[in-house]
């Protein structure tokens, strides 16, 4: 073990005929370069030499980031954002299995997610939002069992939300917002532990809230959650006082009915609460307009009687990662 750690060292080291370099894995350099030769000008300009982890005096590429593995170096991290990339998903990119983070937002990406993604099993973070990716997500993200980000919002896919995303012990923040999705939410993404943010707004969902969270024994860590902009039924269960970590309720413009259920003011850190443009009736709680943290309740839009009053200034929410920002 100790004369390999010693070999591994002298991989690097400056000799006394030079510099000699770590080699790149050759699977991650023809993966990489099959990337720039599909790509636009405005990456591949700077995607200098054959080795995309850099080649003597050739720095990395732009957005490469690579790790030494052993005697070798690996790709662990790629981000290509906002270059205007052109054309479909590039496949090659699963061919990089050391990757954590990949992030090609804000591009114009095309067609469907390959299946061969669950290929990348060390990824943590997976951002393609705002390209125009297409059709339903391949089950196979739910064999990415290290993520704990996926940002796949303002694109254009279609059909239901895959359950298998429920296979991601590790997912902290999921968003999904203004596609095309269709069909109720997968309630199983309230066994997701470490769930904190979930964004399936601006879609065509259907079902209801009890659907989603069933006797409200789910989302143990959700502190966020955006259902607007769907076409969710029904009334608010009574058991949306067990999501106990709740900051932000958003259901605005959907077709969620009957009364406002007064266990909403037994959510301790409820601080936002967004009821505007549905089929409410009654009422608000007293407790409502007394709870110590609501800052924010918006209620225009619905059958409720007179007199019944917001709370707050309405204004429209910007949540961001805070943990991690692009």
């Amino acid at each position: 073990m100790a004369r390999f750690s010693a070999l591994a060292i002298l991989c690097c080291s400056v000799m006394f005929l030079g510099v000699v370099r770590c080699k790149t894995v050759k699977r991650d350099v023809k993966a990489l370069n099959e990337i720039k030769a599909s790509l636009g000008w405005r990456v591949v300009y700077a995607w200098v030499g054959d080795d995309p982890c850099g080649d003597g005096d050739l720095p990395p590429w732009s957005g490469v980031t690579c790790s030494q593995q052993g005697d070798y170096r690996v790709v662990t991290e790629l981000e290509v954002y906002a270059v205007s990339i052109v054309g479909p998903f590039p496949t090659a990119v699963t061919n990089l299995l050391d990757l954590t983070r990949l992030d090609l937002h804000n591009n114009k990406l095309t067609g469907p997610i390959p299946p061969q993604i669950g290929r990348l099993k060390h990824l943590k973070i997976l951002n393609l939002r705002w390209n125009k990716l297409q059709d339903t997500l391949p089950a196979e993200i739910g064999e990415l069992k290290k993520l704990t980000h996926l940002y796949l919002s303002f694109n254009s896919f279609k059909g239901e939300i895959p359950v298998e995303l429920a296979n991601l012990p590790d997912l902290r923040y999921l968003y999904l917002h203004e596609n095309r999705f269709t069909g109720k939410i997968p309630p199983e993404l309230g066994n997701l532990k470490n769930l904190r943010h979930l964004d399936v707004s601006n879609n065509h969902l259907t079902g209801t809230l009890r659907d989603l969270i069933g006797n409200g024994e789910c989302f143990h860590s959700l502190r966020n959650l955006y259902l607007n902009n769907n076409q969710l039924g029904g009334g608010l269960p009574d058991q949306l006082a067990n999501l106990s970590n709740l900051e932000i309720l958003y259901l605005s413009h959907n077709k969620i009915s009957g009364a406002v259920t007064p266990k909403l003011v037994e959510i301790p850190r409820l601080t936002y609460l967004y009821l505007d443009h549905n089929s409410f009736v009654g009422r608000i709680p007293d407790g409502l307009y007394k709870h110590p943290f609501l800052k924010e309740m918006y209620i225009e839009g619905n059958n409720f009687k007179p007199g019944v009053k917001s709370k707050g200034t309405h204004k429209v929410l910007d949540v961001i990662d805070t943990e991690f920002l692009f």
